[in-house]
């Protein structure tokens, strides 16, 4: 009989359990639970490095959910160092910070959203009138901006427009406050890249460079004895945060939560390991990829942090 050092083990549900109990016992279940609680052993290791740079990466579609909140707590704890996004982000974090988005449903008639002013973000909703506040609220801090320099930087931009955020669980906010810089390689690709484009109409000496933040971001990533990447999802937000660390030889640690499948080798649906052949992750890196939905997923992950 083939002897094995690991045994999968039977969940022990009560009542009157707590989170952390829940969660202790998913390293030994098997499956995704399994991989859930390798990452929260990761991210420990991670946290216990007297000198890490840790990277928090996430799309724009999950500041639109009650993740929020979440990502603001790490923020606002200095948990994480730097973080990445992409532009819908922004737009998230400005509209959220006055106002609230509607809970509908996947399979929701969209010809009516549309007649409502409607617009379904899976089963989010956020009304039309709410990029009207988003443009009113984001023309003075570009008149502001462009006062002090006509040149500015996407992550000197997102610093300035959480200075004038008073909402706790605003991302932008607490950022600004502990100075915690946001990277936003994509964002032209956002409502906030329409008003920029708007606003330039009247300011065409109004720019917005994306290139200058690259070398601020390699040299935090050269900077660091080690670094440490938290991503969720895909894109140009992941790719940004595992790019970058090209220069140092890869990440340290790395842990991915994705919904994105591997076969059609996109750069979303790419597994840890391939991020080693590309020198994004070292060979000697602890990660782990955790096939999940985020917004259940990830709570669970950081229940045992908070």
């Amino acid at each position: 009989m083939t002897k094995l050092n690991d045994y999968v083990k039977n969940y022990d549900i009560r009542g009157d359990m707590t989170l952390n109990e829940l969660t202790s016992q998913m390293m030994d279940a098997g499956f995704q639970a399994t991989n859930i609680g390798r990452a929260i052993e990761t991210i420990k290791a991670m946290k216990e490095e007297k000198e890490i740079t840790v990277i928090l990466s996430f799309t724009a579609n999950m500041m639109a959910t009650g993740l929020r909140s979440i990502f603001a707590k790490m923020v606002k704890e200095k948990f994480v160092d730097v973080v990445i996004t992409t532009g819908g982000s922004i737009d998230h974090d400005i509209i959220l910070s006055h106002d609230k988005y509607g809970l509908g449903d996947f399979n929701m008639n969209d010809v009516e959203l549309h007649k409502k002013g409607l617009n379904r973000l899976g089963n989010t909703l956020i009304p039309t009138d709410r990029y009207v506040l988003l443009e009113e609220k984001i023309k003075p801090i570009f008149e502001d901006v462009y006062k002090k320099n006509k040149t500015t930087n996407p992550s000197d931009l997102i610093n300035e427009i959480g200075k004038t955020l008073k909402d706790d669980n605003s991302v932008l906010k607490w950022a600004s406050k502990n100075d915690i810089p946001i990277f936003c390689p994509g964002i032209t690709d956002s409502s906030i890249g329409l008003q920029m484009f708007f606003y330039k109409q009247d300011h065409p000496d109004f720019v917005v460079d994306v290139t200058g933040d690259m070398k601020k971001l390699a040299n935090i990533v050269l900077l660091s004895k080690k670094t440490g990447g938290i991503i969720l999802g895909g894109g140009v937000s992941k790719h940004h945060a595992i790019g970058v660390n090209v220069v140092r030889g890869g990440l340290d640690y790395a842990i991915y939560v994705t919904t994105a499948e591997q076969w059609d080798g996109s750069l979303s649906g790419a597994r840890t390991n391939e991020a080693v052949s590309w020198g994004k992750i070292q060979e000697k890196a602890r990660p782990v990829t955790v096939h999940g939905d985020a917004t259940i997923v990830f709570p669970l992950i950081m229940s045992r942090f908070f």
